[in-house]
């Protein structure tokens, strides 16, 4: 429904968001604008807002390696990105 909002979930954070908002707008919503870490230690984000580059991987509800700038939020939808640095 247009005008309406929908509530996500960004690494536990509660985060409302237009309906048919895409994941990457939730996380710019959430202030979250890393979502990995690459190999050499730098904060990743979304690049090229079409799914070629891949940099913004998140795990939604679970499925690792979905991209953010292709998903659609959903209510209730779980969102966890990599941003923290592996021990």
């Amino acid at each position: 429904m247009a005008g309406s909002d929908v509530l996500v979930f960004v690494d536990g954070r509660p985060v409302r968001v237009p309906a048919g908002a895409s994941v990457v707008a939730a996380l710019v919503l959430a202030d979250q604008l890393c979502t990995r870490i690459s190999v050499s230690g730098e904060p990743r984000f979304a690049l090229c807002g079409m799914g070629q580059c891949q940099e913004c991987r998140v795990t939604i509800d679970g499925v690792p390696h979905r991209l953010a700038c292709q998903a659609q939020c959903s209510s209730g939808m779980l969102i966890h990105t990599r941003s923290q640095v592996a021990p």
